[in-house]
């Protein structure tokens, strides 16, 4: 049986692109002098903002990302001074706030994402198709069939079910 995915895999290219991004923002937030920021804090940071303090299982919902992501993200955010814990009604439940520090790095924080944006914009503007319409109809298509599903399906993989 030939090996197909390779470096060539879907997966190996989302992640790759991902890290590019990744790693590109981080540097720019050097430059401005924002190092101990990472691109992933900015999605709880502006859910923050809109919504106020939430509880880490609302923010993973309200960012889109799994509790354990949230409650990761969070956690070394907290370790960074840029978001306070506080318990919540319930035991187990722990608010997030953001703390002096992070509304103090917010005109530097929103002019990060202003110029990503546009820098997003550029980029697309490149590409055949829109990056941003191609990821929503990948997740829309996934929600429908997930990708587990997917290859249960295959011909390869039905060889390896059966018994």
């Amino acid at each position: 049986m030939a090996m197909t995915s390779g470096p060539d895999g879907l997966g190996t290219r989302m992640r790759h692109v991902l890290e590019i991004f990744e790693t590109d923002v981080a540097g720019f937030l050097a430059d401005i002098g924002l190092a101990d920021y990472r691109p992933r804090y900015s999605p709880v940071v502006r859910a923050l903002l809109a919504r106020g303090p939430l509880a880490i299982r609302d923010l993973a919902g309200e960012i889109g990302v799994t509790h354990s992501a949230a409650s990761q993200t969070v956690a070394q955010m907290n370790r960074a001074g840029l978001v306070s814990l506080e318990p919540g009604v319930d035991a187990r439940r722990r608010i997030v706030s953001l703390t002096e520090k992070t509304r103090g790095l917010l005109p530097l924080i929103e002019a990060e994402w202003t110029a990503t944006t546009e820098a997003s914009e550029a980029l697309e503007a490149e590409l055949p198709y829109p990056l941003r319409g191609v990821l929503a109809a990948i997740v829309e298509a996934l929600e429908r069939k997930p990708f587990r599903q997917r290859i249960a399906e295959t011909a390869a993989a039905r060889e390896l079910l059966e018994p």
